[in-house]
């Protein structure tokens, strides 16, 4: 395995500024060689054995890095997070009177379409619409509603677009 013996040195290297541990970089080349070795003639026939024996190595790299997940060993004390239910209930309770606070137009897009579940298709159909102005009707809805949402409960996104935070209103 003359292609094994000239690229171990560089093999061994790469994963060893890789993985903090040297032992586990060892390891994964141990696993490596038993890969070449088990493919037999047909690692004498690989066109490229650095290109394949660095692909191999990647992967168990890849594979032994989503293995290892670092742990906390977190407090007994800790505070259980808020029942998301309770936290969607909670603002909720806030949208009948920020809907309240909307034009009657915005009102009744959002109500007919979003919490009734009418298709867009039929509102426009019902209130002599096109179909794109009444998805560009209900669109400009929900950013006013979304505005109001956050001015009058206090509404913070997380950058994933979730609720983070808010203050409850009491409702009408």
């Amino acid at each position: 395995m003359t292609a094994w013996s000239s690229h171990e040195p560089e093999l061994r290297g790469w994963l060893r500024r890789r993985l903090p541990n040297p032992a586990d970089a060892d390891d994964l080349m141990q696993d490596l060689f038993l890969k070449a070795l088990r493919q037999g003639d047909r690692f004498c026939a690989v066109r490229n054995a650095r290109a394949w024996l660095f692909e191999v190595a990647r992967n168990g790299l890849a594979d032994k890095l989503r293995v290892v997940r670092e742990t906390v060993q977190l407090p007994d004390d800790l505070i259980a997070p808020a029942d998301e239910t309770h936290t969607v209930d909670s603002l909720a309770a806030c949208l009948p009177r920020v809907l309240s606070e909307l034009s009657a137009d915005d009102r009744e897009v959002i109500t007919a379409c979003d919490l009734q579940g009418m298709a867009q298709a039929a509102f426009a159909s019902a209130r002599g619409l096109s179909l794109s102005a009444a998805k560009s009707r209900l669109q400009r809805a929900r950013q006013r509603l979304r505005s109001q949402m956050t001015l009058s409960c206090q509404v913070r996104i997380d950058e994933a677009g979730q609720v983070s935070d808010f203050v409850p209103r009491q409702p009408l």
